[in-house]
């Protein structure tokens, strides 16, 4: 049987690598569970936790800042309240970031990647949930593609055949992992203006005639600088970044420790939870509005969970067990200790519990802790930003690497600026921290329901658990969680709407932008060319061939594109090397560079006409330097043909199993998969492979052309408003200011081909 008959028939895009890598299966099988059974020795593990306390805890750590003050925005009636706010205060920060975070929350993450995209990708792995059909039996063997066995009697297959009963269901799935999407990136906004603002406040104190202008001018020039230098990376100046957030919990607990010793011991009567009742039972529906101000002290805590990704589970719970919650729950008895005294001052309660000898140097490190929060929220937007590209839910924008080391550390101008505008925006339309911490709070409790509900059906999916145990976890967690929003709900007029406008602005970008993703994805595949019409050209194609490679991208993973009907259609001639080239994104992390491209033949080989899929997880990202993608395709490509042509000279598999291991074993020597080349010719050669392998190499050397589709994407006639509003208008203009397919590649212009086409959806 030919060897390209025997590929088509087998349907996979790797059939070579399929009959042929089976001893590759144990290694695979470690390679899988390397981070699941990575061990770290104790050094190590105080190292990492040390270094996550400047990444991780740098927004929870600074909500003392404004706590109290968005908790009592009207003044303190009676003492006994700041122990019923302190009781509420120390149990939010016991069930939500220590239990329900720290301990089960970031256990759901994806081979150390945290955040909603990682628990979106887990599910779309363990069910058919990815509203882009665009995975393929193939992708399932990656080393990143770890999932489990759902047994059909059981529960999980179940829920899995009931989230993949409906398209309805899939995309509701999607909404809610939009709407977290959104708020963390109106967390993104918000936070710094807080932060900023806040620590910005306690030049006030001195002075108390200073107008608050000053203090709001003050914060806006520390944004300014902030947004501004983000080019650089925090990997410039990340190794501050631990010593400054570890000195402030320091300082904090410390300063708390005083305050209870030296004004009220009798706050510490707050780790009772009766005093919550009494807080309520005498503040009535005041106290019920007062937990919007509460919520804010475990604020930061889904940046907790985002930024896992540097640091493993065990340095997280190692530092906010031994310094973090000890710290925060210090910080604020001592705050509660000092307005027990000092009720009036509970606006500024923070900075006027601080002992006046230590009153600047804790201003300088309040302002350096802020921005560093700011730092950590800013980074993650922009992570999430890249992931929600990755899946086809936001326009392509430009990413720039701002470290060699860190992988993760990215950089997203055009983000960047708005975020900077709006946060200014924020900062000096409000003035004062009462209503950004409304604000603040909606984006926060928003973000958690979502991060339940996901979370829910990773219990029941990934992890298998009983159902009685998902429904006490989903069910405490929403009754807490639910009670913070209906508090929420009270301030919407002052200042909580701001999320929700954020979010909704965001929410529409990225709904219609997947949706027109989606439905152009849908018209390639109906619109596809038959393999029956690509043989009846004949070995020409019914054209000339001309000399060189023409590279053809499109989205397909199988099946020739519509746009190359339409190429030849209107050309008389087409390139004698043609490359089918698809870009396309998993649900996974990270895709291997060594099992990043899959290449395959189609028609016979007197047709020169080859796929190549390039596969890439959530995590990676298109280096701004990087010029390797067309030497890496090609390289592929000649490592397709040699390995294609031993296999038609070796009639046993055992033999050529052995072949191919030689060959594994030179590249992870040389890591270069043109030496892996060189070896198997060393092997083996044939006259058939160095005629083909010259033909490829020769038209390579006559010019290497870029072909890209140039589509208009228009509704249909007939469509209702709406869909018109949003496919000619919306996703007509984001088409235009997003990044080209070419820039992104780096495809020079001298060597690029548009090809124009319209889809009406």
């Amino acid at each position: 049987m030919d060897i390209t008959e025997e590929i088509e028939n087998e349907g996979g895009i790797w059939a070579l690598e399929q009959k042929i890598d089976q001893p590759m299966d144990e290694e695979a099988g470690r390679l899988k569970n390397m981070y699941r059974e990575k061990k770290f020795s104790v050094i190590l593990l105080l190292r990492l936790a040390f270094q996550s306390l400047g990444v991780v805890y740098g927004d929870l750590g600074t909500s003392p800042l404004y706590v109290f003050y968005n908790t009592f925005p009207k003044g303190i009636d009676d003492p006994e309240d700041v122990v019923g706010a302190l009781s509420l205060i120390i149990y939010s920060l016991t069930l939500v970031p220590l239990i329900k975070y720290v301990f089960i929350v970031c256990r759901a993450n994806d081979n150390g990647q945290g955040g909603t995209f990682a628990l979106y990708s887990l599910l779309c792995r363990h069910a058919k949930v990815n509203t882009i059909p665009n995975q393929h039996r193939t992708d399932e063997e990656l080393t990143t593609y770890s999932r489990n066995t759902i047994y059909k009697q059981s529960f999980a297959a179940k829920t899995k055949r009931w989230l993949e009963a409906h398209a309805f269901k899939k995309n509701a799935l999607l909404i809610l992992v939009l709407v977290g999407t959104c708020m963390v990136i109106g967390d993104g906004i918000l936070t710094p203006a807080i932060s900023v603002l806040s620590a910005s406040g306690g030049i006030k104190i001195n002075h108390p005639g200073m107008s608050n202008d000053i203090v709001v001018l003050v914060a806006v020039i520390i944004l300014l600088g902030l947004f501004s230098l983000q080019h650089y990376g925090p990997d410039k100046v990340g190794w501050l970044f631990a010593p400054i957030v570890l000195l402030w919990f320091l300082l904090i607990g410390g300063i708390g420790i005083f305050n209870i010793c030296k004004h009220d011991k009798g706050v510490l009567r707050a780790f009772s939870p009766l005093y919550i009742f009494h807080y309520f039972k005498r503040r009535g529906i005041h106290g019920w509005i007062s937990l919007g101000g509460i919520m804010l002290s475990i604020t930061g805590t889904e940046a907790l969970f985002a930024d896992l990704a540097h640091f493993p589970v065990s340095a997280i719970q190692l530092a906010f067990t031994v310094v973090v919650f000890p710290c925060l729950l210090l910080a604020y008895c001592g705050q509660a200790a000092y307005l027990m005294k000092n009720k009036e001052h509970v606006y500024d309660a923070f900075y006027r519990s601080i002992p006046d000898r230590i009153y600047w140097p804790m201003f300088i490190v309040a302002t350096l802790a802020a921005i560093v929060a700011s730092q950590a929220t800013i980074s993650a937007t922009f992570s999430i930003i890249k992931q929600a590209n990755a899946l086809g839910c936001f326009p392509r924008v430009k990413v720039v690497h701002t470290s060699k080391k860190f992988l993760g550390q990215i950089y997203v101008p055009d983000i960047n600026w708005i975020l900077m505008v709006l946060c200014i925006a924020v900062t000096v339309g409000f003035k004062n921290q009462s209503q950004i911490g409304n604000a603040y709070g909606t984006a926060v409790v928003v973000v958690m329901v979502v991060t339940t509900f996901l979370m829910t059906f990773v219990m029941l999916l990934v992890w298998r658990c009983h159902w009685i145990l998902v429904l006490i976890f989903s069910g405490l967690s929403l009754l807490i969680e639910c009670t913070y929003f209906s508090s929420v709900l009270f301030k919407l007029n002052q200042g909580g709407w701001v999320p929700l406008v954020i979010a909704g602005v965001f929410l529409l970008v990225m709904y219609i932008w997947h949706y027109g993703t989606v439905k152009r994805y849908e018209f390639e595949m109906h619109s596809k060319i038959s393999m029956a019409w690509i043989l009846g050209l004949g070995p020409s194609l019914g054209l000339v061939r001309v000399p060189g490679i023409g590279l053809v991208y499109t989205e397909l993973a199988s099946g020739v594109p519509h746009i190359f009907s339409h190429l030849i259609t209107n050309l008389p001639a087409i390139h004698s090397v043609v490359v089918f080239v698809c870009v396309k994104y998993l649900p996974v992390y990270t895709v291997p560079e060594d099992e990043r491209f899959l290449v395959k033949r189609i028609g016979p080989k007197n047709y020169h006409m080859f796929r190549c899929v390039a596969r890439y997880g959530y995590k990676d990202v298109h280096k701004k330097d990087d010029d390797e993608f067309e030497k890496k395709l090609f390289d592929n490509l000649y490592l397709f043909i040699r390995l294609e042509s031993m296999m038609e000279g070796c009639s046993d598999s055992e033999d050529y199993n052995s072949i191919y291991g030689s060959a594994q074993h030179t590249a992870n020597e040389n890591d270069t998969l043109s030496s892996v080349g060189n070896s198997i010719v060393a092997v083996s050669s044939s006259h058939t492979e160095v005629d083909e392998m010259e033909f490829v190499i020769s038209c390579r050397g006559a010019g290497v052309v870029h072909i890209m589709g140039n589509t208009v994407v228009t509704a249909r006639k007939g469509s209702r408003f709406y869909k018109r509003i949003s496919i000619d208008y919306i996703y007509a203009f984001l088409r235009k200011v997003c990044r080209e397919h070419s820039a992104i590649f780096n495809v020079p212009h001298e060597t690029l081909l548009n090809v124009g086409q319209v889809f009406y959806v």
